[in-house]
């Protein structure tokens, strides 16, 4: 299946859940779309609230089926909580963190910024959103990007970042200090449902 493009907004009211994380997509209109929408929805099999936690996961991360169950798989491969895992290497991914730095207003957003080559790791310029992080990354907005309008309007929006990313906004340089905890992370995802439907 092939990337979702269309509009977040109504992503997100078909999920009953802000994929943005602002809340600002089902704000106005807190049900799903279409002139259905207000009419009561119909209760969802164990298997229905299984796969609707997924997509809003995957949705979130703007990662396509087969990207998200092959991250999946290597989060079950690794010591500790599957579950837990999978949303630290989420988080880890270059996209990812650059948003969490607010180089970017929205993870669709940054995707775009590391895809046209604006962003350096360590130096060296990375253009592939899915490259896995490790604590210790330097993350900085290339030379010649400095000025850009699109990266300058996130910074002046941007209020708080997260404990595991560091930012200089003078320098336009950061850093991927730690892996995320779990309570740094958002409270509506129940990742257990997840490992449930790819474990079914």
């Amino acid at each position: 299946m092939a990337r979702y493009t269309g509009p977040a907004f109504k992503k997100s009211r078909r999920l009953g859940f802000s994929t943005l994380e602002n809340g600002k997509d089902i704000a106005k209109r807190p049900y799903a779309p279409g002139q259905h929408g207000t009419d009561r929805r119909k209760k969802l099999s164990e298997y229905g609230i299984q796969l609707q936690e997924k997509q809003k996961v995957r949705f979130m991360y703007g990662l396509n089926e087969k990207q998200f169950h092959k991250l999946f798989l290597k989060a079950q491969n690794m010591h500790g909580i599957a579950g837990e895992n999978f949303l630290m290497l989420l988080e880890s991914r270059l996209d990812n963190l650059v948003y969490r730095m607010g180089l970017a207003n929205t993870r669709r957003g940054a995707r775009q910024i590391v895809n046209h080559g604006h962003i350096l790791v360590n130096g060296k310029k990375v253009n592939i959103p899915s490259y896995s992080c490790k604590p210790g990354d330097v993350i900085s907005v290339k030379e010649n990007s400095l000025d850009h309008k699109a990266i300058a309007e996130a910074l002046a929006r941007t209020i708080n970042r997260p404990g595991f990313v560091t930012f200089d906004d003078k320098k336009l340089s950061g850093s991927y200090v730690r892996y995320p905890d779990r309570s740094e992370l958002n409270q509506d995802i129940n990742e257990a449902l997840i490992v449930e439907f790819y474990n079914r």
